[in-house]
């Protein structure tokens, strides 16, 4: 799919925790649809206005009757400062949707585990709804450091919730990879912090199980362009998360 830039309007941007913002756009008629594990390279500034670089940020739910688009980041620098201080009918520029998204086919039939880590949960609830009618179970496992956000969403999609924190301050005390069974599924999505992401792969390639990743990356383009999220397979093959990614099978990184 060819990503394309376009204005979209602010309808909501709201907090859904500290530091959590969550916000809704109208994304224009004629543009692609965007499908889980893709995303968008947003600016609200100047070319000549810094940061420099638009900021990428994943679906977190697209609902294609409506044509509302809804990013879930957290504010971290001044882009997404910027981001934040939107309101409802300012306009942003998006250039999108990029990235090769989830394969959600391969979760036909199949018992699934999505597995997410702070705000890694962002692309995983479009995911939910797309896997939701062709798996033959979702369950959700999320883990935060303490406040927990939008776990609330993924009900009408997952069979359980599974909900960790670091602090104990809700569900288990630890580690989402602590509320893994690996005989319990087929397959595994997981996105969130890279240490998350390395152990909840590992725990599932050496059970057997098919799993993707969503990787993170310093993107300037978000096109495939300028080289700058490249990094290294497990096999010291070079990749762009934007361009090959974000969503990679497991074993590419941690086989």
């Amino acid at each position: 799919m060819r990503a394309q830039s376009c204005e979209a309007l602010v309808l909501v941007n709201e907090e859904e925790a500290t530091g959590i913002r969550q916000m809704r756009v109208n994304l224009p008629a004629g543009q692609p649809e965007p499908k889980a594990g893709m995303f968008y390279m947003l600016r609200a500034w100047g070319a000549d206005e810094p940061p420099l670089l638009s900021r990428p940020i994943s679906v977190h739910r697209w609902d294609k009757e409506t044509r509302v688009l809804t990013f879930l980041y957290q504010v971290k620098g001044k882009g997404t400062e910027k981001l934040a201080a939107l309101c409802h009918g300012d306009r942003l520029s998006l250039t999108g949707p990029a990235g090769n998204g989830f394969p959600v086919e391969a979760a036909r039939g199949k018992r699934v585990a999505i597995i997410g880590g702070g705000i890694g949960v962002a692309p995983l609830l479009q995911l939910a709804r797309e896997v939701h009618p062709v798996a033959a179970r979702v369950d959700f496992l999320a883990g935060f450091r303490d406040e927990v956000y939008r776990v609330d969403a993924f009900e009408p999609y997952c069979a359980n919730i599974y909900v960790a924190t670091d602090t104990g301050s809700f569900g288990k005390k630890g580690f989402v990879t602590d509320l893994l069974d690996t005989e319990k599924y087929d397959l595994a999505y997981i996105c969130g912090p890279e240490i998350m992401m390395k152990n909840a792969a590992r725990l599932c390639l050496a059970a057997g199980l098919e799993c993707y990743v969503s990787k993170e990356g310093v993107m300037a383009c978000g096109l495939g362009a300028c080289l700058g999220c490249t990094c290294r397979t497990e096999k010291g093959e070079p990749v762009c998360v934007c361009k090959d990614g974000p969503v990679f099978e497991g074993s590419v990184f941690y086989g």
